[in-house]
């Protein structure tokens, strides 16, 4: 099986987790902030569903949904050993959200996890990612999934 064939096949991962403390790098270092998931979630992902970035929708405890871009993997950039789940909201909130529950929904897989060449083109490649989170909005047929039943159980 390829691997494009592969992440059609594990489309959509539903997953739910505790926000614990990462590396801090995502706001500090990259302009974007990201929640990173419990070991409990990042055990759960799938394994049939390669490491790399999705695009998807996301919900903080019983908040609003909104779209949102999700890095799982290594963090091969950074030589990250251990695998995370981190989740980047396109939406400011106003406060830190450590220990609360983040319900999420990826419905379409970007690009694999890799090395770039500098912070900087790393960050250019962060952009692109939250653009096209963004642009799920706009495509009537994807937006349908804010809507979906897995957002409204606790």
């Amino acid at each position: 099986m390829s691997a494009s064939t592969k992440t059609l096949s594990a489309l959509p991962i539903f997953l739910r987790g505790k926000v614990v403390r990462g590396y801090g790098r995502g706001g500090r270092e990259l302009n974007c902030p990201t929640a990173n998931l419990d070991e409990t979630a990042v055990n759960s992902f799938p394994s049939d569903a390669p490491t790399g970035v999705y695009i998807g929708f996301a919900k903080v405890n019983n908040d609003k949904v909104y779209p949102m871009a999700m890095s799982v993997g290594y963090n091969v950039h950074f030589g990250n050993d251990n695998k995370t789940v981190e989740i980047h909201i396109l939406h400011e909130f106003e406060n830190d959200f450590y220990d609360e529950i983040i319900t999420a929904i990826a419905i379409k897989y970007l690009r694999p996890m890799k090395q770039f060449n500098s912070k900087e083109e790393l960050i250019e490649a962060i952009e692109e990612d939250k653009k096209a989170a963004r642009n799920l909005f706009n495509d009537t047929e994807l937006s349908k999934w804010t809507q979906h039943s897995y957002f409204s159980k606790l």
